[in-house]
């Protein structure tokens, strides 16, 4: 166990340790392998969610479940450059060996759960003290779905991957295996079938689903069901009953041992036709003539799907045909799950590749039924340069969010990328604002909304000239002016079932005795903030250090807007006066 994790654990273990403990800076970690193995999840993440009895399975073997518990005390993970500060602090500390310490580290925060004494979701919804967690989802269909046709009678096809991540660092949660390497490979593969010219031969619909805060409690997937249940404008044109298969794209970053790359299909053992899943991917990997791509059954000594989006799906209907594609076996092959060293040098962009190259081809099989003949595969290529920019843009800060194919589609509001899901500020029945959905969420919105789309007549019509029944305005961002494109592209929010936002305020529901992840759900929130400083400075007479506690049932660390004032000011003042 590593010393972080001994750490946290004494914290849980000992009241009297714990009572002394004013603040915890943690350095940055220099060389991370030291760390082998850090994960703060648990060793079967999300296990109250899972449709299947046994729950002490080890998905996650390196998991300590330290970000789960409740500390009472604030906890800073510190740059490169202010851990070096720091160390020179400690250091002077150390030499001149007085009564007290001439630099010592002050916080001066205030939640607003814990100002207002709110410590729970219930009480601080009713305050108005937080937030609840959530975002955004997107799907789009290939090819558009006409309301008005017999395109709405189709068997759907559903590819779904996560855009969300989590760690014990609010904002340090890339998730570069975890879930982003899937995500990518999910919008290669969207890349890969449109530029194919056999669409009108599918017999099933293709739908894609990027879905987000799937770390919190699968809040994504379960609101996408409930959505379809409600048959809500943000599911308009889908049918659950329609839903044939599902497949998702789970961890696909580490597939590339020793020169070959090796993925796994998880499916339930419930599920009556989730083979052919798996027999469109055999075929898909026999179609692409390479030695060093292997898929393979997860071994069914396994309990089941591991933790995954799917289990929504089950939990709703265990016979429902669902199969997940992942880069491991029985356990997880990221050491670093939801840990913020998840980073994209964690991951291998041939095993990205390679799976995107599954997909495409088997999604294609699967929506025409295609039976022999696979040499019309051949003209089904991911663009790997495209997978390579997909990577630099949402797993690193330079280029990051300011790198062009993000720029050609929207305006970040910043440049290092985040998967944390964040909160949802207003009324998630509309559509949501450009300050009120993240920027990923919303790159993929203009992504999938071109790659899916169909030609129109006119395709000089901007979105100001105003844009048909059938067609979204995407790149409005970049130019104020937009172009209509022939998609059926959407948002769904995502965020808990058990909350209904009424008459401009949140109100949270009893759980659902009929929904076993209902009844899981801890209705995660994020406090507001009220004040908020950090800083290292000298006292030449006596040592001075404060903090105001935070925490709470169901309450995450850190707000949406405040970690960004927390990174600008520790940027400026922590330092030496």
């Amino acid at each position: 166990m590593t010393q972080r994790a001994s750490f946290n654990h004494r914290v849980a273990a000992d009241p009297d340790f714990r009572r002394n403990i004013g603040g915890v800076l943690i350095k940055a970690e220099k060389n991370k392998h030291k760390l082998k193995g850090f994960s703060p999840d648990e060793k079967f993440p999300q296990s109250k969610f899972s449709p299947y009895e046994n729950l002490t399975y080890e998905w996650n073997p390196n998991g300590s479940g330290i970000m789960w518990h409740r500390y009472s005390f604030p906890v800073f993970l510190l740059s490169a450059e202010n851990t070096t500060v720091l160390e020179e602090a400690v250091a002077k500390n150390e030499k001149y060996n007085k009564s007290y310490s001439q630099d010592v580290a002050e916080f001066d925060l205030v939640m607003q759960t814990t100002k207002s004494a709110t410590h729970d979701s219930e009480s601080c919804l009713k305050a108005g003290t937080c937030l609840p967690l959530g975002g955004y989802s997107v799907w789009s269909s290939l090819p558009p779905i006409i309301e008005s046709s017999s395109d709405t009678t189709k068997p759907i096809i559903l590819a779904t991957a996560s855009m969300d991540s989590a760690s014990f660092f609010r904002d340090k949660s890339l998730g570069a295996d975890s879930p982003l390497s899937g995500l990518v490979a999910l919008l290669a593969a969207v890349d890969a079938l449109s530029h194919s010219d056999y669409l009108k031969s599918f017999t099933k619909q293709l739908v894609f689903l990027a879905l987000t805060g799937e770390a919190w409690g699968f809040l994504g997937s379960r609101r996408f069901l409930h959505e379809l249940e409600l048959q809500s404008d943000a599911v308009a044109g889908l049918n659950i009953t329609l839903i044939e298969t599902v497949l998702e794209i789970g961890s696909v970053g580490k597939g590339f041992n020793g020169g070959v790359k090796s993925f796994f299909i998880h499916s339930s053992r419930e599920a009556k036709v989730a083979n052919k899943t798996f027999d469109a991917l055999q075929r898909a990997q026999v179609s692409l003539k390479s030695d060093d791509i292997k898929i393979s059954a997860a071994n069914t000594l396994n309990p089941g799907v591991p933790p995954s989006s799917l289990m929504s799906f089950l939990n709703k209907n265990p016979q429902i045909s669902g199969a997940v594609l992942e880069d491991f076996d029985a356990m997880f092959a990221n050491e670093y799950y939801h840990s913020h060293l998840d980073v994209i040098s964690n991951i291998n962009t041939t095993s990205i590749v390679a799976a995107a190259s599954l997909i495409a081809r088997s999604l294609y099989i699967l929506a025409t039924d295609m039976i022999s003949d696979i040499s019309i595969l051949d003209d089904i290529h991911v663009n790997a340069t495209l997978v390579e920019e997909l990577l630099d843009c949402l797993l690193k800060c330079n280029p990051g969010l300011s790198c062009g194919l993000v720029k050609d589609y929207i305006l970040p509001t910043g440049t290092c990328p985040s998967s944390y899901v964040g909160v949802i500020v207003t009324d998630p029945s509309s559509p949501p604002y450009r300050g009120y959905s993240s920027d990923i969420s919303r790159f993929i919105w203009n992504f999938l909304g071109e790659k899916t789309a169909t030609k129109m007549e006119n395709t000089s019509l901007t979105c100001q000239q105003g844009c048909s029944n059938q067609s979204v305005c995407i790149r409005a961002e970049t130019d104020q002016k937009g172009v209509c494109v022939r998609s059926t592209t959407r948002y769904v929010p995502a965020f808990s079932t058990r909350l209904q936002f009424k008459s401009g305020s949140w109100k949270l529901l009893p759980p659902n005795s009929s929904d076993r992840m209902s009844i899981a759900d801890p209705v995660w929130t994020e406090s507001n903030w009220d004040v908020i400083r950090l800083r290292v400075f000298t006292l030449q007479n006596a040592a001075y250090d404060r903090l105001i506690l935070f925490g709470g049932v169901g309450i995450t660390g850190f707000s949406y807007l405040a970690i960004e004032i927390i990174k600008a000011i520790m940027t400026k003042t922590l330092k030496r006066d």
